[in-house]
């Protein structure tokens, strides 16, 4: 889909959910004169903290990211996909753009920004620690005081289900005292899981937005307060109901600048990771807020108040020219110089990386990745394979806890065939899906067709070495898996057993995603 398609179609004044069809984990937004902004988890890949920006709350783009590399280096130098970046806090104080997240194995950092695409800050730890995620920050207008809201990951600490309380520095360096539980969601009868906070002030009040009750089944609670240390009530804001939203919470409210209310959030859909809604959002007579169609999730619904906007996405096509990557991509750990080559022409030249895991690309840091489309679609890219290293090997790839991959092999009798290979959630290694077949040209267009329950089926057109023509579908079916936390990925790797020397490399050109049209 390229940047400037509306992914679904809508009636005159309103819009459909999900606004965002793919997996924009944990959302956060802030609004910055008449510009919003939202960032979102992104675990193990880098760059990190993406940042996307609308006009009108509906139709967003990619701007760019916030984290260049993961710190400590040698941890991200392989895939970490539950680890990471954690439920990103997007703020703007003081001028600067502020965002703040947690690491469930090292604690709370922070980066800011005079402007939302940069210069960013280095990492810097706010409170060291393990299991301190979901943090929070709010710099209170009205007493001049700073406080930051942190949840618990039980994995790491043996603590889940109650919010932690700080002050913190002004200049969000550090915290001032060592924190106090302000709720305990043990004591509320039903509540579990309670994590992602989202702390606001607003009319006299300290507001947290926080969910609970898992992501597959959770909704999403307010509470308030006189005092920021407590205590709270509490009440269940957005929930089910008799939707089709399972699960609908933990996100980011806004205030448009004309005073209409938003709130845009998540819902776990499997393969397809973590798509974002947005929801109305007012105020009932006891000043609660009141979301959704009085608490349920809105399926469709009349625009923001807000100047129309070209409809938009954030990009998935790419041409690569000069060889770079377009914003949607990221490596599956941190980078090192020379997987990708830029050149004078445009197609992104991969190079065939050594590895002693080339049996599993679960295990590869040097596999370039972007997010599982949320409708039904057909990818393709061009391949071509500049490789004599046998075993050398490139393609498409769907990854997850389980994956499956279209592509080229460099054979021992220096033959390049097409294969098609997957892994099981258990596998150790990969094995072929169907028979190779000769690609004498090292040369193939790859493509797979997504279906609905995110069910991928692969083919491949050898062009004008392929008498029979394309394009030629191989395999079974194949259903996509997510990973822990994260939706699946489509993938583009080089790669080459373990060995001395320069490998050759693989050459990506066109690569497209347009919606799936059935027959």
């Amino acid at each position: 889909m390229s940047p400037e398609t509306a992914p679904a179609p809508e009636t005159a004044g309103t819009y459909t959910n999900p606004v965002l069809n793919a997996d924009w984990s944990d959302p956060d937004v802030v609004r910055v004169g008449d510009d919003f902004y939202l960032t979102a988890s992104s675990f193990g890949r880098v760059p990190g903290l993406p940042l996307l920006h609308s006009r009108n709350l509906v139709d967003w783009t990619l701007a760019g990211h916030a984290l260049d590399r993961l710190e400590p280096e040698h941890v991200f130098a392989a895939p970490r996909h539950d680890r990471g970046v954690w439920a990103p806090s997007l703020r703007h104080h003081a001028g600067r753009f502020w965002i703040f997240w947690g690491d469930p194995d090292q604690g709370v950092f922070q980066v800011n920004a005079p402007d939302i695409r940069g210069p960013w800050t280095a990492p810097h730890l706010v409170k060291a620690g393990k299991g301190l995620i979901d943090p929070c920050p709010l710099w209170d207008e009205e007493t001049g005081e700073a406080y930051l809201v942190h949840a618990w990951a039980r994995s790491r600490s043996g603590v889940k289900n109650r919010l932690t309380g700080h002050r913190m520095r002004p200049d969000g360096t550090g915290l001032l005292d060592d924190g106090q539980v302000i709720v305990d969601a043990d004591r509320l009868p039903g509540w579990f899981t309670l994590e992602g906070p989202k702390l606001y002030r607003h009319d006299g009040w300290y507001w947290i937005l926080a969910p609970a009750g898992s992501v597959e089944t959770g909704w999403q609670g307010a509470f308030r307060s006189r005092d920021f240390f407590g205590p709270y009530e509490e009440k269940v804001v957005l929930e089910q109901k008799d939707t089709g939203v399972n699960g609908p919470h933990q996100g980011g409210w806004v205030r448009t600048a004309s005073g209409e209310d938003w709130f845009l959030h998540f819902q776990q859909r499997g393969a397809y990771g973590r798509v974002v809604h947005l929801q109305p959002m007012r105020w009932d007579a006891d000043h609660w807020p009141v979301l959704g169609d009085d608490g349920a999730p809105v399926a469709e619904h009349p625009r923001p108040a807000l100047p129309p906007q070209p409809p938009a996405a954030p990009a998935t096509d790419d041409d690569f020219p000069g060889g770079r990557f377009g914003r949607q991509w990221s490596w599956t750990a941190n980078p090192r110089a020379g997987w990708a080559t830029e050149h004078a022409g445009d197609g992104l030249r991969l190079a065939c990386v050594r590895s002693a895991d080339a049996h599993d690309l679960r295990l590869l840091p040097s596999v370039l990745t972007q997010r599982f489309p949320g409708e039904p679609s057909v990818i393709e890219v061009d391949l071509r394979l500049d490789s004599e290293e046998p075993g050398a090997r490139a393609g498409l790839a769907v990854l997850g806890d389980a994956y499956r991959w279209i592509g080229l092999q460099r054979d021992a009798d220096g033959g390049v065939h097409l294969v098609h290979r997957f892994a099981e959630s258990v596998a150790e290694a990969e094995r072929d899906a169907d028979r190779p077949r000769p690609a004498p040209g090292g040369r193939a267009r790859l493509r797979i067709e997504t279906v609905p329950g995110a069910r991928c089926r692969f083919s491949y057109d050898l062009g004008d070495d392929d008498p029979g023509g394309g394009p030629h579908p191989v395999g079974r079916e194949f259903a996509a898996t997510p990973w822990r936390w994260v939706g699946a990925l489509l993938g583009l790797f080089a790669l080459a057993p373990a060995g001395q020397g320069h490998a050759g490399t693989a050459s990506f050109t066109r690569f497209r995603v347009v919606p799936h049209r059935p027959h």
